[in-house]
């Protein structure tokens, strides 16, 4: 995530995005987690993903939406909007291993800053 230091985007945990099959996800960031419900689709021919979500910033109630494009080197990139505020973009990698014991199948783990590359529109 460009906007902010690695060590606010893992400040509580390492920083996440998780897409279950069930169409419903999860994403933790610095202070923000959100709730995600996902439909999966295309943006510019490929495999994409847009979300509503809601959730918390600092304890504080928080929604908006976000989508993600899967590359072709296998990360995602992506946007995490809130309602009338701030946009987010991030890239992420598949978690190591699949999973950890903190983290479903699924999880996919945002990465450090200055990885986001010129996002799909």
């Amino acid at each position: 995530m460009e906007d902010f230091d690695d060590e606010y985007v893992n400040a509580e945990e390492k920083a996440f995005v998780r897409f279950d099959p069930d169409g419903m996800g999860e994403f933790h960031f610095g202070y923000v987690r959100g709730y995600m419900d996902c439909r999966s689709g295309q943006r510019d021919g490929k495999t994409a993903v847009e979300w509503s979500w809601d959730g918390n910033d600092e304890h504080h109630p928080a929604c908006g939406r976000g989508w993600a494009v899967l590359q072709d080197d296998g990360t995602i990139e992506g946007m995490i909007l809130f309602h009338q505020g701030d946009e987010f973009p991030f890239c992420a990698r598949k978690w190591p291993g699949g999973s950890t014991r903190q983290k479903k199948p699924g999880t996919i783990a945002i990465l450090p800053k200055g990885h986001v590359r010129r996002l799909v529109r």
